[in-house]
């Protein structure tokens, strides 16, 4: 069977990250022009999380029924017409609310093309290559975000948004060409409704129940790596005065090749430290950006320099924690186990960002940038502890030979009478078992 190769991930996903570009770089900056306060746009951006905190009440349904191949074909046209809406619908302050929904709707079909894209790497790439396959997929779902979302501003601006919306949708549909360059996996199929079931709870519990799953679980819930600030730095440049092309330039086509690279940069990281210190650099590192651009000048080359060295981090730090987790999981229930995961650290990310939201209100940007950094390195401390205990908790590694119990002497192997002899005549003050 042809395995797929670990780029194609990066074209798989890329309408993942193009539709999530809309609602990160563009709806953020569009909706700023008009007079949509921070906060406002804030909420939006904490609802479109919601579902991917829900997926994993329809997971168990993808890793159960149909092919990897045929979920992502299902996802593809649903995530299509969800982003022709999202676009093509006006953006004014009466509207926010049919928005959102839009918005919360079409996020449904963007988990669902995950999940298969996920199950497809879980199930299909070999453990030596999940590393690698995953950082293409982050530099993917990178990649479609900056070029989606700069795409997406240059388009509105002069087209219309139904036209707009209609080139976006065709050429997500285009990313589906790799599928044909690869076999489903032999066991990818369909199974039995009370097999599937009890499968997925023998694979979830065994996760919940494992150490290293609560370390994920813990992981997750840190939001350490999640990057809030960076789907928000579209809606902040009229604090660092940055024109409109600059911000489609830097937080579109420049930020997702940046942060395609802090993916590679992750995988190569990974290659060298363990994953859960390369997630834990890349977090604190993107966190401390923020810092310096929050207490820096307020000009157009800090809002650039400080915004792609953020984004450059936050791609490293979504590649380790995909690959942490991959390898966590193993290759049963793929999607399902992911997703438990991916729930909970989307659910934490939608709490992140309404108090960021809020911090935004009373502070403005500088509030937005060093909120998310002090409950960033808040996780990171809770990460440390966790590691921590959890290596105290660990049994120790067995010996490579059983040692002797105290007290006793191990028995000596049976020699031959001859080998006896020889070895009293070389060491004649030895005592004799």
């Amino acid at each position: 069977m042809r395995a797929p190769r670990p780029w194609h991930f990066l074209v798989l996903v890329v309408p993942f990250g193009v539709s999530f570009g809309w609602v990160g770089v563009a709806l953020p900056y569009v909706a700023r022009q008009k007079g949509i306060p921070v906060e406002a746009i804030s909420s939006i951006q904490a609802a479109a999380f919601l579902p991917h905190a829900l997926k994993v009440l329809w997971a168990p349904v993808v890793d159960a029924t149909l092919t990897r191949k045929a979920w992502y074909g299902i996802a593809l046209a649903l995530l299509a017409a969800g982003t022709f809406a999202m676009v093509a619908m006006p953006i004014t302050p009466g509207s926010l609310g049919a928005l959102g929904a839009v918005v919360v709707a079409s996020q449904v079909g963007l988990t669902l093309l995950y999940m298969a894209c996920e199950g497809t790497l879980g199930r299909a790439v070999p453990a030596e290559r999940k590393s690698t396959a995953a950082s293409w997929l982050q530099a993917g779902t990178f990649l479609g975000m900056g070029v989606g979302g700069g795409l997406a501003i240059e388009l509105v601006t002069h087209l219309s948004g139904q036209l707009s919306g209609a080139i976006i949708a065709l050429g997500m549909c285009l990313c589906a060409l790799p599928l044909l360059a690869f076999d489903e996996p032999l066991d990818g199929g369909t199974h039995s409704r009370a097999g599937a079931a009890r499968e997925l709870l023998r694979d979830v519990w065994s996760l919940i129940r494992s150490r290293a799953g609560v370390v994920a679980i813990f992981f997750a819930v840190s939001t350490v790596g999640a990057g809030v600030a960076s789907n928000l730095f579209s809606a902040l440049a009229d604090d660092w005065h940055v024109s409109r092309a600059l911000v489609e330039t830097t937080n579109g086509w420049l930020a997702g090749i940046v942060q395609a690279s802090g993916a590679g940069l992750g995988g190569w990281a990974m290659k060298r430290l363990d994953r859960r210190a390369a997630y834990m650099i890349a977090g604190g590192m993107s966190a401390t950006m923020g810092i310096a651009m929050a207490l820096g000048p307020r000009d157009w080359w800090a809002y650039v320099g400080f915004t792609l060295v953020y984004n450059l981090f936050a791609g490293a730090a979504y590649a380790a924690f995909s690959a942490f987790v991959y390898a966590t999981i193993g290759k049963s229930a793929v999607a399902t186990k992911y997703n438990i995961l991916a729930c909970i650290m989307n659910g934490a990310i939608s709490g992140k960002y309404a108090l960021v939201g809020r911090a935004s209100r009373r502070w403005g940007g500088t509030g937005v940038l060093l909120s998310d950094a002090t409950i960033t390195y808040s996780g990171i401390v809770m990460l440390l502890i966790v590691i921590a205990i959890s290596a105290r908790l660990a049994p120790s590694e067995p010996a490579s030979f059983p040692a002797a119990p105290r007290g006793r002497r191990r028995p000596p192997a049976r020699q031959s009478g001859a080998s006896r002899g020889r070895r009293r005549a070389a060491s004649p003050g030895a005592r004799t078992p």
